[in-house]
């Protein structure tokens, strides 16, 4: 099958949306099937305002659509609401091309916080944007309801993987996390504001915090945390080491959909801590981490869980799995 994949999200991005999609990509592609990305850096772009690791384009949609068009898709899924897959979809309807989508984000929730805009407004866009599309694809139980209750039909299930020959158990641990007073608690991801890394930063919880990624707020949140290990973004078998050397994983955010990199500190044996909002409560069990209001009661809580149960829980998920249901949900053009 030939497959295109439209995405403001891509390199060199490295965030949960970019690494899901790749890997689910490389999977398909190793089936045999023909994936094209169609992607912001194709075109024209610009650095989004108050975060400038992020690029956005606004190619028309008749040029988005010279794409898909030479490609020669059987099928079209349209991965994010941004201003690129805002063309590719105008062009689809235009042109009754069926399509899926995605929602990756708590998109509504994160425009509010970064711009003030209320989440209301921005629920009004996400039903319209996803009216048309065949299926709408995501990856937890909470997220399926809750796009069900804000108007969102065909929502099907689609969930996520781990690079198992990469995040496990044994193996070396970060050299930079060695020496550490324990517990280590770990946090791994942007560092932006829509992340509620200040809520982890902040807490009273006995031992070393080490924050691994990069992102707008760093500068300011390292200037106010300067106790903290700040080790930037770590990628591939560098961050699979960072896994391993911590005690605890600390997911503070509160409008996550899934979070990937809470099943790969699964998978490498540590245990979580988070808050009861949707994403962590999907994936999180009560034998592999703890979740409460009060982030320092989940840290401790999820300190006297087994790191034996948490790596075999997070073995669990699978990328090839995850391409499957992605395959199962899209809207041939030419239906079989």
């Amino acid at each position: 099958m030939r497959i295109l994949i439209a995405t403001d999200a891509w390199f060199p991005q490295v965030n949960g949306v970019v690494r899901s999609l790749d890997s689910v990509r490389r999977e398909l592609v190793a089936m045999g099937h023909d994936v094209a990305v169609l992607s912001p850096d194709l075109y024209r772009n610009w650095p989004c305002p108050t975060y400038p690791e992020i690029r956005l384009a606004f190619p028309r949609a008749r040029t988005v659509g010279e794409r898909i068009a030479a490609f020669q898709p059987d099928a079209v899924h349209i991965a994010t609401e941004g201003p690129m897959c805002l063309s590719a979809r105008r062009w689809c309807v235009r042109n009754q091309v069926p399509f899926t989508t995605a929602y990756h984000t708590q998109f509504p929730d994160y425009v509010e916080r970064r711009t003030g805009i209320p989440a209301s407004a921005v629920w009004r866009y996400i039903r319209w944007f996803h009216r048309p599309a065949q299926n709408v694809l995501t990856a937890t139980p909470s997220i399926r309801a809750e796009l069900a209750a804000h108007g969102v039909e065909h929502v099907v299930h689609w969930g996520r993987g781990v690079d198992l020959a990469l995040f496990r158990p044994d193996g070396p641990r970060h050299p930079a996390m060695a020496e550490l007073a324990g517990p280590v608690m770990l946090y791994v991801g942007r560092v932006a504001v829509e992340k509620n890394l200040e809520a982890f930063l902040a807490t009273d919880a006995p031992g070393a915090k080490v924050i691994v990624g990069d992102g707008p707020a760093r500068a300011a949140l390292s200037a106010k945390f300067p106790d903290a290990l700040w080790l930037g973004a770590q990628h591939g078998a560098a961050l699979a080491s960072a896994y391993r050397a911590a005690d605890v994983f600390v997911f503070p955010s509160l409008t996550d959909t899934f979070g990937l990199v809470v099943i790969e500190a699964m998978a490498c044996g540590v245990p979580v801590a988070a808050y009861p909002v949707t994403g962590p409560r999907d994936i999180v069990t009560p034998a592999t981490g703890a979740l409460d209001d009060g982030l320092g009661v989940a840290i401790a809580a999820a300190l006297t869980k087994d790191p034996a149960a948490c790596a075999a829980y997070g073995a669990t998920f699978s990328w090839r799995t995850s391409a499957d249901q992605f395959l199962s949900a899209l809207a041939p053009l030419v239906p079989a």
